[in-house]
């Protein structure tokens, strides 16, 4: 079977990536910062319900040691790794106006939504090439969750869309850096999805999607994004590296 490692994949989009990928016959590994107890019944779940092995990792992917350890014990535990997902991500503590936003908070979502990955993906991806170069038929695959947020401003969240930009930026770079490997990588850009870090916006945005917010008139959902993804790793774009899925039920397009 083949091995994917999700970052944030205890809850919310990360647990829809993770379900689905179990779902079509995928080893799964997934990080988070939550206390290893309390993943134990999900992991449990994962593996009576997909009959695949699982595996839940504490790491907190701005910590180089903790992105290190979490890449070195999936590899321990399952020999290989076939697919990387950079989904973990934080919004600011706080909604603060970029008039009057914290270095702090800055400096917080940046380590966390864009620097973590970017050098989870390096490690990774070096990895993920020697084993192409012994290998060519080695099967490898790497996928960013960004944003909608990457090109949609909101100016109480300027940090989270500035590291959402830079998400889709990283996605262009490893593209190209990767291609000789033949190592594709994508980019799936969420928009209003229904999870923890919207339920306090809940009203807001049932409001909006009402009125107009989305073409398709509901909340996205976890699963909707776990599809994108899994459909990304079957292998169903093979020609298409470097390119952006938008999962936002056609928010994105402009209108008159």
């Amino acid at each position: 079977m083949k091995v994917a490692l999700i970052t944030g994949g205890g809850r919310g989009i990360g647990a829809g990536i993770a379900d689905a990928l179990a779902a079509e016959s995928w080893n799964v590994a997934f990080c988070g910062r939550t206390e290893p107890e309390k993943m134990k019944a999900r992991v449990a779940e994962l593996e009576k319900k997909h009959d695949v092995r699982a595996l839940y990792v504490q790491c907190d992917v701005s910590n180089r040691d903790d992105r290190r350890a979490t890449f070195a014990r999936v590899l321990e535990e399952f020999g290989s790794l076939n697919a990387l997902v950079n989904n973990a991500g934080v919004a600011p503590l706080v909604r603060a106006d970029i008039m009057e936003a914290t270095e702090e908070s800055f400096d917080r979502v940046m380590n966390i939504n864009l620097k973590g990955p970017y050098f989870l993906t390096q490690l990774v991806a070096n990895y993920m090439a020697e084993q192409k170069k012994k290998d060519p038929n080695f099967s490898a695959t790497i996928v960013n969750v960004g944003s909608v947020s990457a090109t949609v401003a909101s100016v109480s969240r300027g940090e989270y869309c500035l590291s959402k930009a830079g998400v889709g930026m990283a996605t262009l770079l490893w593209a190209v850096r990767l291609a000789e490997f033949g190592i594709p990588v994508y980019e799936i850009r969420p928009g209003i999805i229904k999870s923890d870090m919207t339920s306090a916006v809940t009203a807001k945005y049932d409001k909006l999607i009402a009125e107009g917010l989305t073409l398709q008139p509901r909340w996205g959902l976890p699963e909707d994004v776990g599809k994108a993804v899994a459909s990304l790793l079957r292998g169903d774009f093979p020609y298409s590296t470097g390119q952006t899925i938008n999962v936002g039920g056609g928010m994105e397009i402009g209108r008159l």
